[in-house]
């Protein structure tokens, strides 16, 4: 099981592994978890660029009723678009033969959507859309390909390229690829001009590969999702997740390309992820990641929004050459909270900084400072061993809502050989306790003990995502 990035976020805006470029997942266990459908509906199903909470404490929206009075074809289940008038030259439009396959498929019970083998076919920004009957497979052995040219998108389809909305106990598995051709969508901010040139217009947001809306009970498995514009799989105010054995991938050189994102969404089992605000019950395990960013619950209240994650576990990963090991970053001015979170069993390799809170989280040069803040409390670190490049930890919780319950355990970390940095943590208004062994030895002084006052202060700000 594999997990490479060139630039492994949000997440996980969020998790859950902070992607920026390369991803690949390979699941060794697959575990079903029982799905919640009590969430309200967001609002924002096409424009929400996921970097956001959209309602405090909000829900995935139920999925809608099965279709009604609709009558349906006898004869086979398998719907091979190819029999649909797709030409599978790579070339040709095939968005309308996918969608008339879909729509024919989404009234069988058990029907499977053929995306047959040696063929690519290339699909404009497309939604397939349900309610459909029950246990739908989108069996992909062939190639999907995106638009290449990013003119060439429509301006009202820059969010996401293939939209599944209402959808339940589906399954997306084969052998195939997604591939969503993303390579002038990531031209360095120097060489803008030549895009400029040429385009009418260059946006400052970029289509995720396959997104999933208010869909539940959904699996993804086997296939290979390569080269998206930014996010490659994204669930949104969903639940009942499963993802097992999918291989992520992207030049080290495409920026922000996350690998999994997850947004309002519950009840997820998942290796690799960058998971949006509004998550609960994340299960990341067995993964091998690196080269990128590492494993984050990331990019949380931004622009002053509600973020409410809560039950993360993320245990026997894997890190080489990344940027961070574990981290949790907000923004400042930023409301909610992370609780009840669990990095453990952490192997490390030349990370740049393995372990990371940092409330201070910025993109930009310069960021105004606030006071308000997502309370950050019951954070686990137990055997995070390996070697790191610049600082062992870091550990940066705002003035005004410090960090509680911090523990660190049994955390052995030593410069690597492509050491260039410091051996002292970096440690600012952390409560908690740490235990042995630690090495370097400065961790031990990294959180501070709290006597009941600090943690008061912290949970005031949580009731958000009561």
């Amino acid at each position: 099981m594999k997990l490479h990035r060139s630039l492994c976020l949000v997440a996980l805006m969020f998790l859950v592994i902070i992607t920026s470029s390369i991803t690949s997942v390979a699941a060794r266990k697959h575990h079903h978890h029982k799905h919640k459908e009590n969430k309200k509906k967001n609002n924002s199903d096409n424009k929400n660029n996921g970097d956001n909470c959209t309602v405090p404490g909000s829900s995935p929206a139920p999925p809608p009723t099965s279709p009604g009075n609709a009558s349906y074809p006898t004869g086979s289940k398998t719907f091979d678009v190819l029999s649909f008038g797709a030409k599978g030259n790579g070339f040709a439009d095939d968005s309308k033969a996918f969608l008339t396959a879909w729509k024919a498929a989404c009234k069988i019970s058990g029907a499977t959507v053929e995306i047959p083998s040696g063929f690519k076919f290339l699909i404009k920004p497309i939604t397939l859309q349900g309610p459909c009957m029950p246990n739908l497979v989108l069996q992909i052995n062939g190639a999907l390909l995106a638009p290449p040219k990013v003119g060439s998108w429509p301006k009202s389809s820059l969010f996401q390229w293939i939209n599944f909305k209402w959808i339940h106990n589906f399954t997306i598995q084969g052998s195939g690829v997604v591939d969503g051709q993303g390579s002038q969508w990531w031209t360095p901010s120097n060489q803008i001009y030549l895009i400029q040139k040429y385009l009418k217009h260059v946006p400052n947001w970029k289509p995720t590969a396959l997104r999933f809306y208010s869909s539940f009970n959904v699996i993804v498995r086997d296939i290979k999702i390569i080269n998206s514009p930014q996010c490659h799989l994204k669930f949104d105010s969903s639940g009942g997740i499963q993802v097992d054995n999918i291989t992520i991938s992207s030049p080290e050189t495409s920026p922000n390309t996350d690998g999994i994102h997850l947004q309002n969404t519950r009840d997820v089992e998942i290796q690799h992820s960058n998971i949006g605000c509004g998550c609960s019950n994340v299960h990341i395990h067995h993964i091998n990641c690196g080269p990128g960013h590492g494993i984050s619950l990331g990019g949380l209240g931004k622009d002053k929004s509600v973020a409410c994650v809560s039950n993360i576990v993320v245990e026997k990963v894997s890190l080489f050459n990344t940027l961070a090991g574990v981290r949790i970053n907000t923004w400042q001015g930023g409301m909610g909270s992370v609780k009840n979170v669990s990095f453990s069993n952490i192997q490390v390799s030349d990370v740049k900084v393995p372990i990371i809170i940092d409330q201070y989280y910025c993109d930009k040069d310069i960021c105004k400072n606030q006071t308000m803040a997502v309370a950050i409390s019951g954070v686990k670190y137990d055997q995070i061993v390996g070697t790191y490049t610049s600082r062992p930890v870091h550990l940066a919780c705002s003035n005004g809502i410090p960090c509680t319950d911090v523990d660190l355990t049994d955390i052995q970390l030593k410069p690597s050989f492509k050491y260039r940095g410091l051996d002292e943590a970096l440690c600012w208004n952390s409560y908690g306790k740490s235990q042995g062994p630690l090495y370097p030895s400065s961790i031990d002084s990294c959180v501070r003990r709290d006597g009941g006052s600090v943690k008061r202060i912290a949970r005031s700000r949580e009731h958000v995502c009561f």
